[in-house]
């Protein structure tokens, strides 16, 4: 996937499955940062009080984060193979919690891997994914005379209208493809002769899917 974009989760998720009595719930969860991260962990921890473990694993890119933990389990049974489903999905910007109920029948450690793998991937496969692209936000303000013309273009460029409005002239806010954003003012500028206001702001991220 190229530098101007990552993968990631819609919303909260959860799938679950048993294994010799235990259950393994997993629950994957976006996150921004760490302590988003965290407060998620907490959540679940506290959903799930009785449960034996509560594993995890975390990727966020700020600050290029990334964070497991086997929770009393052996150590690399848990949070290893979680954090590994992750990598391998290619999803940053997400948690998993896999919580375990134990049943009573021990599983040995390639039990646990394979376990705890399962569950992440059942939380992931649940998940609605979307990709994030980096983008530009563009505000343009013209006259009511060239909004249908400029308007036209739009769909060329696959903008995302985000804000319009009406006033003494037209005041249009929207999301372009920083790879697409140059040329869109361009276009929008020599379509109007240069009777157009335009205001940038670079470097975020929006779902274009």
């Amino acid at each position: 996937m190229a530098e101007s974009e990552y993968l990631t989760v819609k919303q909260p998720a959860e799938d679950s499955f048993i294994e010799k009595k235990s259950e393994f719930i997993g629950q994957i969860c976006p996150v921004k940062t760490a302590d988003e991260a965290v407060e998620f962990i907490n959540s679940v921890k506290a959903k799930h009080r009785k449960a034996r473990h509560n594993v995890y694993a975390y990727i966020v890119r700020d600050n290029n984060i990334s964070r497991y933990s086997d929770d009393g389990e052996p150590q690399g049974t848990g949070g290893v193979p979680v954090l590994d489903v992750l990598k391998k999905e290619g999803l940053t910007d997400v948690c998993v919690v896999v919580t375990r109920y134990f049943g009573g029948v021990l599983l040995g450690g390639g039990g646990l891997v394979r376990a705890y793998s399962h569950a992440c991937k059942l939380a992931v496969d649940a998940a609605q994914k979307m990709i994030m692209c980096r983008c530009s936000e563009l505000t343009v303000k013209c006259d009511y005379s060239l909004y249908g013309k400029l308007a036209y273009i739009f769909p060329e460029f696959g903008v995302k209208i985000t804000d319009e409005i009406f006033a003494d002239e037209v005041s249009i806010t929207m999301l372009v493809k920083e790879n697409l954003a140059q040329k869109l003012k361009e276009k929008l500028i020599d379509i109007a002769n240069g009777r157009v206001d335009i205001s940038e702001v670079t470097d975020l991220w929006h779902d274009f899917a």
